[in-house]
């Protein structure tokens, strides 16, 4: 090889090792800070704030690695990118692995020492979160305290606050007493919307309830440890066997409470006997029957898991053991005539997984029902990608039939800035207009006197905290300055993307939405981009406590940050389950060997640049035009945001036609070694290859983006890759051979199989071959290819010429063989 051919890349291998080193490169540089002042169009990334539950794993990684995608797009697209790192630091998670680390119970442990112990825990954990995104190229505006954010930091809680005080003052918000859902393990009330749902066995109890005058009612039941808290059975007005029956009283079995019988079409005929046992806080539907038909609630069970004084001989017994009991004494009284096995949906505490009750107390409510057109509207117009998930969202909207409730009876989160006086208990929020932190279970009011009566007798402070969700949900407009920089948020406010996962469409999507458009009457978000799961090799979604996601640093080391972040996106188009593989990984490091080893070879070549006095050969048209063709193919899906099917076009591109027949083609042109060529045919190809070569580097970027920037950085930009335009089809590329492409690639897989079934080196040249006119415009660069030395075009002049076959072939090829061969 002339030494002028020399690579210009060094390196005759990529290695993930590489990876590290261009980390070091770009924490000096400027290239991923956000400038809301550079006069480009400001477009805000709301990354969902990883919570610091423990260790990170796979399918959190290459979720925000797709998150990084889009960043990295919208960056080359030309805008100014707000990409801010997050971390969610408030909420149940950290109280009860505190509790349960350390044996400290929450309610009795002082509030301070309780605090500090949670926040120590998360501190633990975030060097290694913030340590695995920077391993994976996740490109944040910081990785540190500037254009961050903590979900627990004082400036945080502070805007959260503000927006609670805002819409106090403007009458959004009550305190009720009613039901809500109560998870005994979490110890604190959740909203509709963190309720899971489950299929569970539980056994149909039938028993008799005594009717004066009638016949024992029969009612069938799962729930027999709410007998104590009955208040009426309901029969379907329809119901014949129950003639008769509306308008007396039964007898409640063990308790002897006296319950009206109601006629109710809410009473299933064809569920066990068709006669109903409602009691007081059994389910939702128990809870509207009581109030429709204002009976007296009974509360069986306490916020500890007890039964209650309601429930007689029984109080003070876990709910679980009083039903086993409950059931056996109805047994020995022959009240219990019948058991049946069934299956129940059961509701759960979607974090605890335990099952849920209702429990009464006071709470304080968002007011949300009265806004549901409104983000029902908004949900239908703001942009989805893939859209099919919007209905994720339209369903949970049209379930939504109650208001939030925002408080809880936990400690690790923004307390709720309210204080009590002491004379007239009226409760009293700060005025708006000051940005600042409040802890009213710690430090006296910024008021004197209460506005109500007057009195300066001094204030008790509340101490439940919001749902964590009050604080999640304003992410959208923190990263913006909502509150605290007026000049941004103006900029920025209307161009915010969303993107996030499936499953808390209905928690952190719906109640950004809420809170956004009660706060500034407009939608949270220009577009929403809804991920599935990652999932293990059998189909369960990852997570730390199934123990099925592998931890994420061996496997990086082993084949590199950019095989996983590709991985992730060839696996599933948007929207779809990401099914894990280390073996299917394993192949997609082979591509970015391959990637590699291209751009290697192209460096022996100068590069003319974007040279004006280029003499394009028809051929080189042609792979241009091609290249062409390919973006035009992935702009479409880069725009909705989905880069599987991208992904999928530029490996099939850079791989089976690029490498395989371009380079192979060019490659006696570019060398040139016996003069075949002239020096602007030989230019012309060096000018096609880095042209390619960049196109395809900069298409790959977000999805790969250290193979990329090394190889631009030492080929075409000192600075890197990641400011450049992401590519876009050029006129001047267009070409009339593109529709022969099938024609000639299927000419070039004749010649190599018929070398390879007639044993001849596919380095080893053929004296004469006859292929279809249409390839005329290729003719010098395929004999350099395989090795012709004579190209003919038609239809052969004798049958000394073997032709070749192959399926679905437009055309025919007749070889002559080599002398060797023919003998």
């Amino acid at each position: 090889m002339p030494k002028r051919f020399t690579p210009k890349i060094k390196s005759k291998r990529w290695k993930p090792t590489a990876e590290e080193e261009l980390l070091a490169s770009w924490s000096e540089e400027t290239t991923y800070e956000f400038d809301p002042d550079s006069g480009r169009t400001i477009y805000s990334v709301d990354t969902p704030p990883p919570y610091l539950s423990g260790h990170v794993h796979v399918g959190q990684l290459l979720h925000y690695t797709q998150i990084d995608i889009i960043a990295r797009y919208r960056r080359m697209q030309g805008l100014e990118v707000n990409f801010p790192l997050g971390i969610d630091r408030n909420g149940l998670p950290v109280e009860l692995r505190v509790e349960k680390e350390f044996g400290m119970d929450m309610h009795t442990t002082p509030r301070a020492e309780f605090v500090s112990k949670c926040r120590e825990q998360l501190d633990l954990y975030e060097d290694e979160v913030l340590d695995s995104f920077k391993r994976l190229a996740i490109a944040f505006n910081t990785y540190k305290d500037e254009g961050s954010y903590r979900t627990d930091s004082p400036d945080y809680r502070a805007v959260t606050q503000a927006t609670f005080i805002e819409l106090w003052h403007r009458g959004l918000i009550y305190s009720d007493y009613r039901p809500n859902n109560w998870c005994f393990e979490c110890r604190t009330t959740i909203a509709d919307a963190e309720v899971e749902y489950e299929e569970r066995p539980t056994t149909l109890n039938y028993l008799y309830f005594e009717v004066e005058g009638m016949e024992p009612l029969k009612i069938a039941t799962t729930r027999p440890e709410l007998l104590c808290a009955c208040g009426a059975v309901f029969i379907h007005p329809d119901d014949e066997r129950y003639d008769g029956y509306a308008g007396k009283t039964a007898t409640v079995p063990l308790f002897d409470l006296e319950v009206p019988i109601i006629e109710s079409p809410t009473a299933k005929m064809d569920f066990g006997t068709g006669s109903l046992m409602v009691c007081s806080y059994g389910d939702m539907a128990d809870v509207m029957a009581f109030r429709d038909h204002a009976l007296e609630p009974i509360a069986a069970i306490s916020p500890e898991g007890t039964m209650t004084e309601a429930a007689g001989e029984y109080a003070g017994m876990p709910v679980e053991a009083a039903k086993k009991a409950i059931v056996q004494d109805l047994k020995e009284k022959g009240v219990l005539y019948d058991q049946e096995h069934t299956v129940q949906r059961a509701p759960l505490c979607w974090r605890s997984k335990t099952p849920i009750e209702f429990i009464a107390m006071d709470e304080y409510y968002l007011k949300q029902v009265e806004f549901l057109d409104e983000l029902r509207r908004i949900a239908k117009e703001t942009p989805f990608y893939p859209d099919f998930h919007r209905q994720i969202l339209l369903d949970w909207v049209n379930r939504v039939s109650v208001d939030w409730p925002i408080s809880r009876r936990r400690y690790y989160g923004t307390e709720i800035p309210i204080w009590y006086c002491n004379s007239c208990n009226e409760p009293v929020v700060p005025e708006t207009g000051e940005l600042r932190y409040y802890q009213p279970w710690r430090e006296d009011p910024p008021f004197q006197k209460c506005p109500e009566c007057g009195a300066e007798e001094g204030f008790k402070g509340e101490e439940r905290t919001f749902d964590t969700w009050m604080d999640s949900s304003i992410s959208g407009l923190q990263i913006i300055g909502y509150l605290r920089d007026e000049e941004l948020f103006e900029k920025a406010f209307g161009n915010v993307i969303r993107p996030q996962g499936k499953e808390i469409v209905r928690t952190w999507l719906y109640y950004s939405l809420l809170r956004t458009y009660q706060l500034t009457k407009k939608p949270a978000f220009k577009e929403v981009w809804v991920s599935g799961h990652v999932v293990d090799e059998n189909g369960e979604k990852m997570s730390k406590s199934k123990g099925n996601s592998p931890p994420p640093a061996p496997i990086i080391d082993k084949y590199g940050a950019d095989a996983m972040r590709l991985f992730g996106v060839l696996e599933a188009g948007l929207g779809s389950d990401v099914r894990f593989s280390e073996d299917r990984m394993a192949g997609v490091a082979k591509f970015m060997t391959k990637l590699w080893n291209i751009a290697r070879f192209i460096s022996m070549f100068p590069d003319p640049g974007d040279a004006k006095d280029i003499e394009l050969t028809p051929v080189d048209r042609w792979i241009l035009s091609e290249t062409n063709k390919t973006i035009e193919t992935i702009l479409p899906e880069c725009e909705y945001l989905d880069f599987h099917k991208p992904a999928i076009e530029l490996r099939s591109f850079t791989w089976n036609f690029f490498a395989d027949h371009v380079l192979e083609m060019l490659k006696g042109r570019c060398f040139n070694g016996d003069d075949e060529f002239s020096e602007a045919e030989q230019r012309s190809g060096w000018y096609t290859l880095h042209q390619v070569l960049r196109t395809i580097l900069r298409a790959l970027a977000p999805v790969t983006p250290f193979i990329t920037d090394r190889a631009y950085r030492e080929l075409y930009n000192p600075d890197g890759i990641h400011r450049e335009l992401y590519p876009a089809p050029r006129k001047e590329w267009a070409s009339d051979l593109s529709e022969h492409t099938k024609l000639l690639l299927q000419t070039n897989a004749g010649f190599w199989k018929f070398k390879r079934e007639n044993g001849v080196s596919l380095r080893q040249g053929v004296p004469e071959a006859y292929v279809a006119k249409e390839l005329e415009p290729w003719k010098s660069d395929l004999c350099a290819m395989h090795g012709v030395e004579r190209l003919q075009f038609g239809e052969p002049p004798d049958d000394t010429f073997m032709e070749v076959s192959l399926p679905e072939y437009d055309g025919s090829i007749y070889i002559l063989p080599p002398d060797d061969e023919k003998e």
